[in-house]
């Protein structure tokens, strides 16, 4: 087996952390992956607090195995979310979009791990020194929201800037992408666009189809403009924000709240409804190479049985 210090300190099987999708990650997949043997994740996203309580508490229901909340800082209701995850003593929390160093210490108090996304070297020194646990090193190549490194460039410059253990995230998604991680010194993955066709993700059957066909080209980025990309894949709702956002480029002062209004509801219309033309159908760029539907159990043991093989390979070579 592979030694992390995350299977570690969760007494978990795998090294392998579900990524917070808002909208997506719910109690199911959350509970199907900790049961798996990794660690599951629900999403707060922009959720209020009584609609994530519910969430957990069903979690708690479906597996007695180690999970977490993933908060967005941006969110409206990150006081009341963060409030509740002590609460209901969580086992770990991790973070995006904003820092979670106002609620560390309530998070300490009461053994709530604290596991921040960072896009860059400066924020993950940052993160260390404020008393995080783990880091999430996430790569521009990860769907939603992204920074701008790549994750073969930003992983290894983390791990030599932080004393923590680093997760690596962004372009994963089988057992040559976690040997390549591990490689570049990360103790453990996080995985999210593979998760999103897992049979007990209740993510609409159209925004699963639209993943599975997928080409290696078949994601953009939006958002650039407003100063919060996001990657998905191509469709009418992206066509019409690219152009949208060349347009107000152009302007002395662009209307970023314009902008930012056109994605609103967006995600729901993918996610929920399954609208191919109106819904953001967030992506990393390793969907051009899903092509099928498992159980998390499935995928988790096809990761890491992949991974060993990569690694005995690799020791031929230089043996």
């Amino acid at each position: 087996m592979i030694k992390s210090k995350l299977c570690a300190e969760f007494n978990i099987k795998y090294p392998i952390l579900q990524g917070g999708m808002a909208w997506i990650a719910d109690s199911s997949l959350a509970s199907a992956v900790s049961n798996a043997g990794g660690l599951g994740v629900v999403a707060a996203g922009n959720a209020p607090a009584d609609v994530i309580r519910n969430e957990i508490r069903k979690t708690k229901e479906l597996t007695d195995k180690p999970f977490g909340v993933n908060i967005m800082l941006m969110s409206p209701f990150a006081d009341e979310i963060a409030q509740l995850v002590c609460e209901e003593k969580v086992q770990f929390v991790t973070t995006g979009a904003g820092n979670p160093g106002k609620y560390m210490q309530s998070f300490k108090d009461v053994g709530v791990r604290v596991i921040p996304v960072v896009p860059s070297v400066a924020l993950a020194k940052r993160m260390a020194r404020d008393g995080a646990d783990f880091l999430i090193a996430e790569g521009m190549e990860a769907g939603g929201h992204i920074g701008k490194l790549t994750t073969m460039t930003l992983v290894p410059q983390v791990v030599s800037a932080v004393d923590i253990p680093v997760i690596a995230a962004g372009g994963i998604g089988d057992g040559r992408g976690v040997a390549a991680a591990l490689a570049l010194g990360a103790d453990a993955v996080q995985v999210g666009t593979r998760f999103l066709l897992a049979k007990e993700c209740n993510a609409h059957q159209s925004y699963k189809d639209m993943v599975i066909k997928a080409k290696d080209i078949d994601t953009v980025i939006t958002g650039q403009i407003t100063g919060h990309p996001v990657r998905g894949l191509r469709n009418k709702f992206t066509k019409e924000f690219l152009e949208l956002e060349k347009e107000e480029g152009k302007k002395d002062n662009p209307d970023i709240k314009m902008i930012e209004s056109l994605g609103a509801g967006s995600l729901r219309c993918a996610v929920v409804e399954g609208d191919l033309e109106k819904g953001s159908f967030m992506s990393g760029q390793i969907a051009g190479m899903l092509t099928k539907e498992q159980s998390c159990a499935e995928m988790v043991e096809e990761f890491f049985n992949e991974c060993m093989k990569e690694v005995e390979k690799l020791y031929k070579r230089f043996s």
